[in-house]
C-alpha cells in the first residue's frame, strides 16, 4: 500500500509541477516584447507537454528495454536470455499462436460484420436503421470486465438434471442435448474461439458505425453511373464503394489489431488463461507476479511494443491519407 501511495503521490505531483511550470513559464512570456512573445509561446504550450510525454511515456518504455535485458530481480545483465525464452518456452508460444488466432479472426469476422451491417441499415427506413445500429453499437458502452461477466452466464454450465443458467446450456438442453462444459475443455483451441466470440461482440459495432459514415460519404453519382451502365448491386458494392471505403477499413481494421494486441480483461475474467486459452498480454502479468520473473515480463511488454508499432504507422498514414480525400 504504501509503494502504490508513493506512487499516486509522484504522479499527483509530476502533474501539478507541469501546471505550474507552464503558468510561470507563460506568465514570463507575456512580458516579453510582442515580437519574440509570438516567437516563443509555442514553445511554452508544447514544451509541458513534450516533457509529460517524457515523463510518463518516453522514460518508462526506455526503461523496460533496459530492464528486458536482466534477470528475474532485474539485478544482473542476462543479455538476450529473456527474449530466447520467449521463443522457446512452450506456454509463451502458445499464448502467441493464440494472439495471432485473435488477430486474424477477430479482426476478418468484426469488420466484415460492420460492412454487412452497415450496407444493410443503409437500405432500412431512418428509424429503422437508428435503432438497428443503436442495438448493434450497445455493446461499445460496456467495459471489458462488464462484458467478459456477461458471457460467463452465457457460457455457465451446471451438471444434467439441475436448472442451466447458462443461456447456452439453456437453450441446448432444451433442444434434447446434454448440458456442455463450454470453457474448460482441456484440448483443442474451442475455448480460445468462444472468447474470440465476445471481442467480435464488442467490436462489431465499431466497424460498423465508422464503415456505415464512409458508406454515406460514397458520391451519389457514381452508384447513378453505375446503375446507368447496367450493373447490378453486387457489382457496385465490390468495385464502387469498396474501393471508395478501402482506407476508411483500413484504418478500422488496424485499430481492431492494436486493440487485439493489448486484449487482457476477456482472458483474464473467463479463463485466467487457461484450458488453451493464454495471450501474451495476460502472459506478461502471469510472468510478472505470479512467477515474478521482472525480466521475462518486461521482455514480453516489449515485444508488444515492437508489434503494435508497425500497426500505428500504418493507421496514421491512412488517417492522413483519409484526410486529404
Amino acid at each position: 500500500m504504501l509503494k502504490v501511495a508513493n506512487a499516486l503521490i509522484a504522479v499527483v505531483g509530476g502533474v501539478g509541477g507541469i501546471i505550474v511550470l507552464f503558468w510561470v513559464l507563460n506568465t514570463l512570456v507575456e512580458r516579453l516584447p510582442e515580437k519574440w512573445e509570438n516567437r516563443v509561446k509555442p514553445y511554452v504550450f508544447i514544451g509541458p507537454a513534450i516533457l509529460a510525454v517524457t515523463i510518463y511515456l518516453v522514460y518508462p518504455a526506455l526503461r523496460t528495454v533496459y530492464v528486458s535485458f536482466l534477470d528475474a530481480r532485474s539485478e544482473n545483465f542476462v543479455g538476450f536470455a529473456n527474449y530466447t525464452v520467449l521463443a522457446t518456452d512452450r506456454a509463451i508460444r502458445s499464448a502467441i499462436f493464440n494472439n495471432v488466432l485473435w488477430i486474424v479472426t477477430v479482426t476478418g469476422v468484426s469488420v466484415s460484420l460492420g460492412l454487412i451491417i452497415a450496407v444493410l441499415a443503409d437500405r432500412m427506413s431512418p428509424l429503422g436503421e437508428r435503432l438497428a445500429k443503436s442495438v448493434i453499437f450497445l455493446p461499445m458502452a460496456i467495459s471489458f470486465v462488464g462484458a467478459s461477466t456477461i458471457w460467463l452466464f452465457v457460457y455457465a454450465w451446471r451438471p444434467e438434471g439441475q436448472g442451466q443458467i447458462g443461456l447456452l446450456n439453456a437453450i441446448w438442453s432444451g433442444l434434447g442435448g446434454e448440458p456442455q462444459v463450454w470453457l474448460q475443455v482441456s484440448t483443442g483451441r474451442l475455448n480460445t474461439f468462444l472468447l474470440i466470440v465476445i471481442m467480435i461482440w464488442l467490436q462489431a459495432g465499431f466497424a460498423m458505425v465508422l464503415l456505415s459514415t464512409a458508406i454515406k460519404g460514397v458520391p451519389e453519382e457514381t452508384l447513378e453511373a453505375a446503375r446507368i451502365d447496367g450493373a447490378t448491386e453486387v457489382q457496385i458494392f465490390w468495385r464502387v464503394i469498396i474501393p471508395q471505403i478501402a482506407s476508411t477499413i483500413a484504418v478500422v481494421s488496424t485499430t481492431i489489431v492494436i486493440g487485439v494486441l493489448k486484449t487482457f480483461d476477456i482472458v483474464f475474467v473467463m479463463t485466467g488463461g487457461n484450458f488453451n486459452t493464454d495471450l501474451v498480454a495476460v502472459r506478461f502479468i502471469t510472468e510478472l507476479f505470479q512467477f515474478r520473473q521482472f525480466g521475462r515480463a518486461a521482455a514480453i511488454v516489449v515485444v508488444l511494443m515492437l508489434a503494435t508499432i508497425p500497426v500505428m504507422i500504418y493507421n496514421i498514414r491512412q488517417f492522413r491519407a483519409q484526410e486529404a480525400q
